[in-house]
């Protein structure tokens, strides 16, 4: 059952009954217009019929033959719509009368009539019997008046008539709304109704979680255009439910980059202030155990401890060196340096370590060769960082290409054929003093420099499975950093 607003029965209820109420009241008037129609078409025929015997019924009159006269009135009686047939003298006296009642005796009336020569007619009771009753003046053949015809009808046959001529244009009426209200729905089902359910259940879709779910356009033109503005309604709202989501994840990894550098600043803070305080000691110890080795036999066991303590102590100044490199910063010296020289400078700081533990390096040049804005000691050391680890890691090749990547990014890949890196521990690959190694055998610092160096430089790494088998170290960096120290552009050695 719909709902009493609804479009049907708002169209029912301004359309639908204003236009039945108005083929009532038309039914009405032209009802009555009929209705007296067939009145006076009724009157008419009683006129027609008391005409047709006038004259025979004057000339019996005339002539006294009152069998005659009578004889015509029952002619006149034998036609089913008259009621009685009655003939007067001029002195109001009945001369012959047939039918189912006589009528009272009325002798001045009728004489009056009959004087006055003109014929007329008039509703009245005979008898307790409603009837119409037409008179007709009766002339002999020299034009005077010799009598008067009256010819009656029953009042109920008017009566009956109008019944059923209102029973008929009720019976019209009800058959005609009812067959336009039948069009009139199914007009609105087939052009709108069935459209706005469509709308409606599409709504009920969205409502129930389909986002992606939009209405159909079809029907008239004004669905259409309510359908096109909720689809425009429900693409807008999804273009902003993605903005607030792309805005709300890169809030959420600005906070996270927050965190970390927050992270970062205070470890590298404590590294630093740990490595200047260690720097010293282990350079008098160094210099203190150097100085005993020259009073000790060369090959005795006070030497061979010497030699161990010496090499602790370097041990040691490699960790210091790692964490002054972890504590250093932003403090860096940019200038334009080319990739390839970058990667020539590595190649050649790693050359003894790669030749000492049979690795094979390929170098995979682009070409132009891309020009960076880069600080080149710095991102020296993220290649040799990552060479090194390669090599500690047991492989046997490393590949080392780049690329320009949609023109603004160049994008470095280090490759290795080494056991690769677990997808487990990918996510905490690059935090301070994380390593897979043993005890003894790294500090968990190498990557976390080359992260912090890489990210120094506006730009990302990331570890995944290479195509040699092993881990691959994809670092990009931009291409179109400003540089913001100087005004002139130094190139390093190589560049013309």
């Amino acid at each position: 059952m719909r709902p009493i607003n609804s479009l049907r029965w708002a169209l029912i209820l301004q359309v639908l009954v204003p236009l039945l109420a108005a083929m009532a009241v038309f039914t009405t008037i032209g009802l009555a217009t009929l209705e007296r129609s067939a009145e006076t078409r009724m009157k008419d025929e009683l006129e027609l019929v008391a005409r047709a015997v006038r004259l025979p019924i004057s000339d019996s009159l005339e002539q006294g033959r009152e069998q005659d006269v009578r004889q015509a009135l029952e002619s006149v009686f034998r036609i089913g719509r008259v009621y009685g047939a009655y003939v007067y003298d001029v002195e109001g006296e009945l001369v012959a009368a047939v039918g189912a009642v006589n009528p009272s005796v009325r002798k001045r009336e009728v004489a009056e009539l009959a004087a006055e020569g003109e014929q007329q007619g008039a509703y009245e009771q005979i008898q307790g019997q409603d009837v119409y009753s037409y008179f007709l003046p009766l002339s002999d053949r020299g034009g005077r008046i010799a009598g008067l015809l009256q010819v009656t009808r029953r009042g109920s046959d008017f009566q009956d008539l109008a019944v059923e001529l209102r029973l008929q244009a009720v019976a019209v009426m009800a058959f005609a709304g009812g067959l336009i209200t039948l069009m009139v729905l199914w007009g609105h089902r087939r052009a709108i109704g069935r459209h706005l359910d469509r709308l409606i259940a599409s709504m009920a879709r969205i409502e129930a979680g389909e986002s992606m779910h939009r209405a159909p356009q079809d029907g008239p033109g004004e669905i259409r255009s309510l359908s096109q503005a909720l689809n425009r309604m429900l693409d807008s709202m999804a273009r902003a439910e993605q903005e607030i989501a792309r805005r709300r994840d890169a809030q959420l990894a600005l906070e996270e980059q927050l965190r970390e550098a927050e992270k970062q600043a205070a470890i590298g803070r404590l590294a630093s202030g740990v490595a200047h305080e260690l720097g010293t000691p282990l350079s008098v110890l160094d210099g203190k155990a150097q100085r005993a080795l020259r009073r000790v036999e060369p090959d005795g066991p006070e030497a061979r401890a010497l030699q161990q303590i010496r090499q602790e102590v370097a041990r040691m100044e490699h960790i210091v060196r790692q964490l002054l490199e972890f504590g250093r910063g932003q403090n860096r010296q940019t200038r334009r340096t080319r990739m390839g020289d970058l990667v020539s400078a590595a190649e050649s700081a790693m050359e003894q370590p790669l030749r000492d533990n049979g690795v094979d390096l390929d170098v995979e040049p682009c070409e132009p060769d891309p020009v960076l804005y880069v600080d080149p000691i710095r991102l020296e050391q993220v290649l040799v960082n990552l060479m090194r680890n390669a090599v500690q890691a047991g492989a046997r090749r490393i590949r080392i290409g780049w690329r320009r990547d949609s023109g603004e990014w160049l994008e470095l890949a280090v490759d290795d054929d080494g056991p690769g890196v677990p997808q487990g521990i990918r996510q905490r690959l690059f935090e301070p003093f994380f390593t897979t190694k043993a005890v003894g055998e790294g500090t968990g610092l190498g990557l976390a420099v080359v992260h912090g160096i890489v990210t120094e430089h506006g730009g990302e790494i990331r570890v995944q499975d290479g195509p040699l088998g092993g881990a691959r170290f994809t670092v990009r960096l931009p291409t179109n950093a400003r540089r913001r120290e100087g005004s002139a552009e130094e190139i390093t050695d190589g560049e013309e």
